[in-house]
């Protein structure tokens, strides 16, 4: 049997927050999208619009819940039994608490996919659900997007190892990738671009002073997202003098131009368990220089020829990555194929061949929920 033929019954739903411009939100999109491709019915269940946000799959029905978080877990609960999912997967902040308590008793398999080591710092219902991870994992697998993360989990937060399987994002790239030489990279303005929210974790306040340390003088930055710290980064450029440097470029659905345009990419994270962003400079040919947090360790590793990190407070170091990134930007060849493990194509045969196992068989989860309902 087709693997198409085996979807065609298969109904999964997707519960997180919003569809907002974060990576966890775009990897469940992927994920919706993908599996709507291979035949299956698929809804994303959201807690509320985004200002902003990442466009519905096409063929992914969207269902959003009404009122605060009582509210929202009965009205999910209905939503369960009406739909009744083969399997379903909750995703980011409080949503595999919310998740649990809905499916209680309906015989539902469930998977709660974590994102970030610090999830549970974005809200008390969050923190509560890290606590409660234990009790959680006994109603359904855990899913965490990197090793490290696995790791932060089964021993900070007590989930036994058992229930936890790693399945990497699934990083959409263009096909074909971009055409980068090393003379073309070189031959590029001395542009260093940062990706993501501007937020405390991400820590681009840093790329800002080690541009003020460089010996790069005409180096320039853009930073490529929206968030919190907005005004404050906005001051720091204005006391620094560095206002004809930077540009803030705003949330942009298409970051491809700017990873085309740039030179070298810069991510300064206090904290990342994995790096979409960095997988995505790897994929246009971009030396990343960051921090080493765990998860860019994860994606660059110690291979000189992807990139340079530097401890998370040592911005005298980061500038000088920087500046010798852009001395010598290095050859694209060995960042693109590199990238391609992590690509969507590589990485969401895993999550189907999970969501079938979960569902009950490759062959027979349709057959087995109809059973069940």
């Amino acid at each position: 049997m087709s693997e198409r033929a085996e979807m065609q019954d298969l109904r999964l739903l997707l519960y997180l927050p919003a569809l907002g411009d974060g990576g966890a939100e775009r990897t469940t999109a992927a994920l919706a999208e993908d599996f709507a491709r291979h035949g299956a019915d698929v809804r994303i269940v959201t807690d509320y619009e985004p200002a902003q946000g990442i466009d519905l799959p096409e063929g992914v029905r969207l269902e959003r819940l009404r009122g605060g978080h009582l509210a929202q877990i009965r009205h999910l609960r209905a939503l369960l039994k009406g739909f009744r999912p083969h399997a379903a997967l909750s995703a980011i902040a409080a949503s595999p608490l919310k998740l649990a308590l809905a499916a209680r008793g309906l015989r539902i398999p469930l998977a709660h996919v974590f994102h970030g080591l610090e999830e549970w710092r974005t809200g008390r219902l969050s923190k509560l659900t890290w606590r409660a991870l234990p009790l959680i994992a006994r109603t359904g697998h855990i899913i965490a997007v990197s090793r490290v993360l696995r790791d932060y989990m089964a021993h900070a937060w007590r989930v036994p190892e058992a229930r936890i399987t790693t399945l990497q994002n699934p990083v959409r790239l263009p096909d074909p990738l971009p055409q980068v030489t090393v003379r073309s990279l070189a031959a590029r303005e001395p542009v260093i671009l940062c990706i993501g929210r501007l937020s405390r974790e991400k820590q681009f306040g840093m790329a800002i002073r080690a541009l003020s340390l460089m010996h790069h003088e005409e180096a320039r930055l853009i930073l490529v997202g929206e968030g919190p710290q907005r005004q404050a980064l906005e001051f720091m450029v204005k006391e620094l003098g560095l206002k004809d440097r930077v540009t803030f470029a705003g949330w942009q659905a298409d970051i491809w131009p700017y990873l085309a345009r740039a030179k070298v990419f810069c991510l300064p994270s206090r904290t990342e368990s994995f790096g979409i962003a960095a997988v995505e400079a790897l994929a246009a040919g971009l030396p990343v220089i960051g921090t080493a947090t765990p998860g860019l360790k994860e994606v660059i590793g110690a291979n000189p020829k992807l990139g340079q990190l530097v401890e998370i407070t040592d911005i005298e170091g980061l500038a000088a990555e920087l500046d010798a990134a852009l001395d010598d930007p290095g050859c694209p060849g060995p960042r693109q194929a590199h990238a391609r493990t992590f690509a969507a194509e590589t990485v969401l045969p895993q999550w189907r061949a999970f969501v079938h196992r979960l569902a009950g068989s490759s062959a027979g989860a349709a057959k087995a929920g109809e059973t069940r309902a």
